[in-house]
């Protein structure tokens, strides 16, 4: 049977993988009774409660007896390093648009790779049923994404498809018909995209996705790049230079049949399969039969730019709420995470207490955040710091990102005045139709730390907000921080209702009555500038003319909820998340008061 290999390409949210469902659909891949969820390919939990793709996942189906392996990547830039490693299995890409929003930095981001490697895209517009849909426009802009990103005279040269993922057509023509459902996108494939280009000789393969399976062990994804492999035959790993890192038999090969994983007796070169029986080698390795003495080309990754320091959870409460607080389990599941994941550096620091993780961005930590808390741990981690390096001539460079926020146009004003604030650069400012416009600005990485939920805040939640990484240019000076102070607990034990009544003028709480409280953790924040104690313990005094019963007719302000992606961005360098499975709290780094202002002090005197 001969084959395709193809990438879905889209922004976030621009309606991938409920394209990819209807294309499982309407290739037979399902019984008629089989009940399927919505947005199958997003398997992992948060992905469902996200409504983001976070890893990169392949699938299957049969047109017109020809297998059309499809890779579902995500959108978000913050995931790039699954993106970078799966073009190398794909020889085609369909290029999924927004029919109103146009290409945006995401799809930006994936296109400038996907061209870059020589893949020949198929361009289809999304959602066309949608009331402000400009479907001339947004070609235009595609064309001149291209024609930016330094396409090819063939690349530009695009097909076109118009339709609705969601209601399961696309067309030549945005009026369609849709009858013909999704035929004319998998004609489009068969005719536009090229049978894998394989090699010649015998059996290599890049290693493209990692994953840990309890039965298998580690299982490889990768696409056969030439020759074949049949279980139980003896293959070798070589890193990037040709080094050998091991040497075992395949236990198992797995191919992608629908939405399942089916064992098969042999792979040939151009399919995507995934290998078992392997314990060392990792994604960008080059798997080869023994003969095999050159590795295979991988593409290079781009640096993380964001670090942040993940600690032993050394607080009052500590060990109460998760089972895995030590830091070699830590250490260990970190260590884990960054053999499948390549954007990530897992660095340990002298103490020994401490990991520094880098990444691409604050979302992608946070995630990693959120799936270690859901396993059972407990741990405190710091503020993302973005990182720096030094320039050829000793300057200091840090990470510049591509921000594009559509607003409306009531709220430009403010959106600029902020992020000039931050040392932003405005590259381009124009209408994008329904009295909304989209600013263009060149930011530091630093500046955008902590400012979603400010940006949200000012244009009363209708901004959209897209980051994309840009380059390193020169330090751009120091960079204002948050302009209020916190309410500290001055005493560990339960929060009482009364003393939060009477501490509600001070600013406004961040927890509520009944919550188990420490010293020197953050319970609210301040309407002034500096930090102050409080004491959130303290009960009413009874006596003979007071009684306790009159508490019940306290009502408090509802606190401000902190979730994890905004306590992230919201602390400052001497503060911390304490994250486990059932809470997210936040303190100070030195829950002493008196180390506090030791602290303080010292910094004074180094500035002075």
């Amino acid at each position: 049977m001969s084959m395709r290999n193809i990438a879905i390409i889209a922004h976030v949210d621009h309606g991938k993988t409920t394209l990819v469902d209807e294309l499982l659909k309407q290739s037979g891949a399902f019984r008629d009774n089989q009940r399927v969820a919505e947005r199958i390919m997003d398997s992992n939990e948060l992905e469902k409660e996200r409504g983001i793709t976070i890893l990169a996942k392949a699938t299957s189906v049969v047109h017109n007896d020809v297998r059309i392996n499809i890779v579902d990547t995500p959108g978000h830039a913050d995931f790039g390093g699954e993106v970078e490693r799966i073009l190398n299995m794909v020889d085609g890409a369909i290029v999924l648009v927004d029919a109103a929003e146009g290409p945006m930095p995401q799809t930006k981001f994936v296109v400038g790779k996907a061209l870059k490697v020589g893949l020949k895209p198929i361009v289809a517009i999304n959602k066309i049923d949608r009331f402000d849909a400009r479907p001339d426009e947004v070609i235009n802009e595609v064309f001149d994404l291209f024609a930016a990103l330094d396409a090819n005279d063939e690349q530009l040269d695009f097909p076109i498809v118009y339709g609705s993922g969601r209601d399961g057509w696309m067309n030549y023509s945005p009026e369609g018909p849709k009858e013909e459902m999704l035929t004319p996108l998998f004609d489009l494939v068969l005719k536009h995209v090229p049978e894998p280009n394989v090699g010649e000789g015998p059996f290599r393969m890049i290693g493209t996705i990692l994953e840990a399976n309890p039965f298998l062990g580690r299982i490889i994804t990768g696409r056969i790049h030439s020759g074949s492999i049949k279980p139980n035959q003896p293959i070798k790993v070589m890193d990037a230079d040709g080094k050998l890192i091991e040497q075992g038999r395949v236990s198992k090969i797995l191919a992608f049949r629908g939405i399942e994983r089916q064992p098969i007796e042999e792979g040939r070169a151009g399919d995507i399969v995934a290998i078992a029986g392997l314990t060392k080698g990792t994604v960008a390795d080059t798997y080869g039969a023994p003969e095999v003495k050159e590795a295979l080309p991988a593409q290079p990754i781009d640096p993380p730019t964001v670090t942040m320091s993940f600690i032993v959870n050394d607080s009052p409460l500590a060990g109460t709420e998760g089972d895995k607080v030590t830091s070699r389990v830590i250490r260990d599941r970190l260590m884990k995470e960054a053999e499948g994941n390549v954007a990530l550096q897992i660095e340990e620091a002298a103490d020994k207490d401490s990991i520094y993780v880098s990444g691409r961005g604050e979302l992608q930590l946070a995630v990693l955040i959120e799936t270690m808390r859901r396993e059972g741990f407990e741990l405190a981690v710091s503020r993302p710091r973005v990182v720096m390096k030094k320039g050829d001539d000793g300057v200091l460079l840090e990470p510049i990102e591509e921000v594009v926020i559509d607003v409306d146009e009531e709220h430009s004003g403010v959106v600029v005045q902020k992020m000039s604030e931050r040392k932003a650069e405005m590259v381009e400012l124009r209408p994008s139709g329904g009295n909304r416009v989209r600013l263009v600005f060149n930011a530091p990485t630093r500046g955008l730390i902590g400012y979603q939920s400010e940006l949200l805040t000012d244009t009363r939640g209708t901004a959209i907000m897209n980051r994309l990484f840009h380059d390193y240019q020169p330090y751009k000076g120091d960079i204002g921080g948050r302009s209020t102070g916190v309410l500290l607990s001055n005493d560990n034990g339960e929060s009482v209702a009364f003393a939060m009544f009477n501490l509600e003028d001070r600013g406004p709480m961040i927890i509520d009555a009944g919550e188990k409280v420490y010293e020197g953790m953050i319970v609210g924040i301040h309407t002034r500038s500096n930090d102050l104690e409080v004491n959130v313990l303290k009960g009413k005094k009874l006596t003979n003319m007071r009684a306790s019963g009159k508490d019940e007719a306290i009502k408090l302000t509802p606190p401000v909820r902190m979730t994890l992606d905004r306590a992230l961005s919201w602390i400052q360098d001497d503060e911390l998340v304490e994250v486990t499975p059932k809470t997210i709290r936040l303190r100070k780094i030195y829950l002493d008061p008196v180390d506090r202002k030791r602290l303080a002090k010292s910094k004074s005197a180094q500035i002075a």
